[in-house]
């Protein structure tokens, strides 16, 4: 229940704009949409927002043929999309919430425009304008297009060549926050953090996510998008954020601390069950597969992490949301750390200046030290190989996913000492100019390494080591013969759609009519909740125009079964999971296919660096859309869906049984 405390908490807000979350959000069988349908457009502004909208899609076009000889400005080109993207998604989507932007889409088609034509003149000057600046890349995963925000400083000279440190701002909750509006934020608001002589970087994150999935995605590509035109600084990049973007925050430093020299987190989540029972008052009555999908975003089981990332928490004394640090809080005294948390004293859901002024404080001084790149011991945590790298050392293999593995490497005069815990391979990887040592001597667990490789003229040095049985060796390469989990290839399902994926849709009739209905229904579903949560279009061929090049480049979403879809065909008894007319079997155990589908991830048969998928989309519904909390994983690497329950907001039928692939992809006992 939200007490009377809560909502004053959540009215004198003035970061983020929040939605209640209350006990009417508890309910799966009562799912308010998100994003919430509009204000209603009439005929006339319709007209005249389609009319300029194809005006300048077609110009775009245009545009995009004119400039293919021309690489360094076809490059630019999604800094002009992103304006025609903006309104045609809010019109499609019916997400225009106040009149006002109704004058906002003219503006946005006409600097649409503007941009267009100062592409075709072989110019771009917002590559070289300082203060609020929008602009925008083209996402790998669905080839969309997906703006972000820049505030560069006055100092800045795009003549010199000194680097300058970039803050992150990752924005909160935001379930009305289309593109439109936020290209508006954008190109008028400046935000909470304008630290001197730093640009700040706001990501969309892709809608409303707190930066998870396609969203966390959405961080490195706008970041590489970023470095074409503006000098950053490496060791001085600070991810920040406030409620989900605080949450954003915390994700961020724990699975990626060795890329940031700093992180200030705000409010918001840290991980899923005591927020959900804490915040939400929701009853969780979790499977073990659930228990450990949490682990791909739980930030508190990568709290050791954090010894490579100074933190800088901060709460409002009396936010709810402060439950997010004390948890991290309680999280890093096990690991014997102690965490940094400024508390606004009598504040809700917002900051106060004595706070901000100490948090700037802070953060300040470290930046000014930068991130230490090559530190003489190294400390890393991980129940996944999604996320496997700490530093100058990269995790290969796990004993067993979703446990907890570490990995200690100290350098000691010319020896490098290694204590894995749940690792079965590692790398030791030292770029040029990086390794400290001339002849370094290697030791894990106690055994001396012998025929390690030399290091090379540029001070730069790799070697690689795996446990065979009981004893550790050096060896030639990370990879082995057999099929085995690695980085971006360790599931589950959901981890597809971090990458570039394709959507095959089958042409042939499905052997049962039950399972060929339900297929149709979810890949329609897959489509269009990939557009409106993870604001993209996606790709999808039909199955009998597959190419090679698709089978390349992509990770394939098989919808249909072994007679619907060919491409299934052609590999379906190279799948872990057998699929007939009469049943679908999993090891010893069988389903009647009448009214019974799997759902994988699977290396793909025809290309083992990419996925195939059959049959979802990514695997969190309507329900988790309400918090960003529940936003996970719901399935691990395989489920078997029974069809005679119809799906719902949280699941795709009824799990009659789910589960992870071992170490090698193979079917556990």
């Amino acid at each position: 229940m939200i007490t009377r405390l809560h909502l004053l908490l959540l009215l004198s807000c003035s970061c983020v704009t929040l939605h209640a979350d209350g006990p009417k959000d508890n309910i799966p069988e009562n799912v308010r949409p998100i994003p919430p349908i509009g204000i209603e457009v009439t005929t006339e502004i319709r007209t005249k927002l389609e009319k300029g909208l194809t005006h300048l899609e077609s110009e775009l076009e245009k545009t995009r043929k004119s400039l293919t000889k021309k690489p360094e400005m076809l490059r630019l080109l999604p800094d002009a999309e992103v304006f025609a993207k903006a309104v045609r998604y809010t019109l499609e989507g019916k997400q225009f919430y106040k009149k006002q932007e109704f004058e906002e889409a003219e503006k946005q088609l006409a600097q649409g425009m503007d941009r267009v034509s100062s592409l075709r003149a072989g110019q771009a000057p917002w590559t070289r304008q300082k203060g609020l600046v929008v602009r925008g890349y083209r996402s790998r995963i669905d080839g969309s297009v997906q703006p972000y925000g820049l505030i560069v400083p006055e100092s800045y000279d795009f003549a010199g060549n000194r680097k300058h440190r970039l803050d992150f701002w990752f924005h909160g909750r935001g379930e009305r926050l289309s593109e439109l509006s936020f290209i508006a934020q954008r190109k008028t608001q400046r935000g909470h953090v304008t630290p001197h002589d730093a640009i700040v970087l706001h990501p969309y994150g892709r809608y409303s996510c707190a930066n998870k999935f396609a969203g966390e995605i959405d961080l490195f590509e706008a970041l590489e998008h970023a470095r074409a035109d503006y000098r950053i600084d490496e060791d001085r990049i600070i991810p920040r954020g406030f409620s989900m973007g605080g949450a954003a925050c915390w994700q961020f430093a724990v699975h990626y601390a060795d890329l940031w020299c700093a992180a200030a987190p705000g409010a918001g989540f840290s991980e899923t069950r005591e927020f959900l029972e804490f915040f939400q008052n929701e009853i969780l009555k979790p499977t073990d597969y659930e228990r450990k999908l949490w682990r791909l975003y739980d930030c508190t089981d990568y709290a050791l992490n954090l010894v490579h990332c100074p933190t800088v928490a901060y709460s409002g004394e009396m936010d709810r949301q402060k439950q997010a640090a004390d948890v991290m809080a309680r999280a890093l005294a096990e690991e014997n750390l102690e965490l940094v948390h400024i508390i606004g004293k009598g504040m809700g859901h917002r900051y106060d200046e004595v706070s901000k002024e100490e948090i700037e404080r802070r953060i300040t001084a470290i930046a000014e030290r930068g991130r230490e790149r090559i530190p003489r011991k190294v400390f890393f945590t991980t129940p996944t190989l999604r996320y496997n790298k700490m530093r100058w050392i990269e995790v290969d293999a796990l004993s067993e996913h979703w446990q907890r593995s570490d990995l200690v490497a100290e350098i000691k005069g010319d020896l490098i000492e290694v204590a894995p815990k749940g690792v079965k391979a590692f790398t030791l990887k030292f770029l040029s100019g990086e390794c400290p040592l001339a002849f370094p001597r290697v030791s894990i667990d106690d055994q001396n390494i012998v025929k390690l490789p030399p290091v090379r003229s540029d001070r730069s040095w790799t070697a690689h080591f795996r446990k065979l049985e009981k004893k550790w060796l050096a060896v030639d390469s990370p990879q082995v013969a057999c099929l085995s989990k690695k980085h971006g290839m360790q599931g589950p399902i959901d981890d597809a759609f971090l990458d570039a994926f394709l959507f095959v849709r089958p042409t042939g009739k499905a052997i049962n009519p039950m399972a060929g209905e339900w297929v149709d229904a979810e890949l329609k579903r897959a489509i269009h909740h990939w557009k409106i949560q993870f604001r993209g279009d996606a790709r999808v061929k039909n199955d009998v125009n597959l190419t090679a090049e698709d089978v390349s480049s992509h990770n394939l979403v098989l919808w249909g079964d072994i007679r619907s879809n060919s491409t299934l065909a052609k590999i379906a008894d190279k799948l872990p999971i057998r699929w007939d007319e009469k049943t679908v079997r999993v090891g010893k155990q069988t389903y009647e296919a009448s009214h019974h589908a799997p759902i994988l991830i699977y290396p793909n048969p025809l290309n083992p660096d990419r996925y195939v998928v059959l049959n979802s989309g990514f695997t969190y519904r309507e329900y988790a859309y309400l918090n960003n909390a529940r936003q996970i994983p719901m399935l691990p690497d395989w489920a078997i869906i029974d069809l005679r329950e119809k799906p719902g907001s949280q699941r795709p039928g009824r799990i009659a049984n789910a589960g992870f692939f071992d170490e090698n992809w193979r079917l556990k006992p």
